[in-house]
């Protein structure tokens, strides 16, 4: 399976997607949030519909750059909305966390640590072969910034350790875009796709990353 991880669109217009995706093999999109730019909500429906528009399952999570009142907009777009659910697709089990841990920037879709703890413990399955969450987990190449402060999730990154899922497909971090492990897990942050970044990713017998511009 080939699925294209996407993370920070940032309310793009995703006309150099489109090109990939008419150019390239792709089953499966994943979109780890910040779909829109603070908004407006129904924005994350056009951009779902637009994308899903190519027949490829799309699933995705908010992040903690979309506004309060996205999850409806998502829920009834074509896309599948993952947060604080799981599901099976092609065999495949998927389980996911939008929004973030505190920044300092106070935006509108942010969990305290706790939290996200729990809510990832309610939903997660000891079989989660990946596992979407929009903020990184603590200490990895993926939460780091460039002064070298590490600012993700220390309770993504406990579920990680308890759970060791194959993959984790993050995003948040701009500066973080990246590949990284925690045990068995693979961590993969795609990078700014509203700056044409992404990863496209190979699940055979093995997982194979390989990042690349839309475009």
């Amino acid at each position: 399976m080939n699925i294209l991880a996407l993370s920070d669109l940032h309310g793009i217009n995703p006309e150099t997607l489109h090109q990939y995706l008419q150019e390239n093999r792709v089953d499966m999109i994943i979109i780890a949030g910040d779909i829109t730019h603070f908004g407006p909500p129904e924005l994350a429906r056009d951009i779902l519909d637009d994308i899903a528009a190519h027949k490829i399952p799309v699933l995705a999570v908010p992040g903690n750059c979309d506004p309060h009142g996205i999850h409806s907009h998502i829920e009834n777009s074509k896309a599948l909305n993952i947060h604080a659910k799981t599901t099976n697709i092609k065999g495949l089990s998927f389980c996911g966390l939008g929004g973030s841990n505190p920044t300092p920037f106070n935006t509108p879709l942010e969990f305290e640590e706790d939290e996200i703890y729990q809510i990832l413990k309610g939903t997660i399955k000891d079989d989660i072969t990946i596992l979407i969450t929009h903020a990184p987990p603590y200490g990895t190449q993926a939460d780091k910034l460039p002064n070298g402060e590490h600012v993700g999730s220390k309770s993504i990154r406990r579920i990680i350790e308890e759970h060791q899922p194959k993959l984790n497909i993050c995003g948040h971090i701009h500066e973080g875009r990246g590949e990284d492990r925690i045990g068995d897990t693979i961590i993969i942050n795609p990078g700014e796709t509203s700056k044409g970044e992404a990863c496209l990713i190979k699940i055979d017998d093995k997982i194979d990353t390989k990042f690349i511009k839309l475009g």
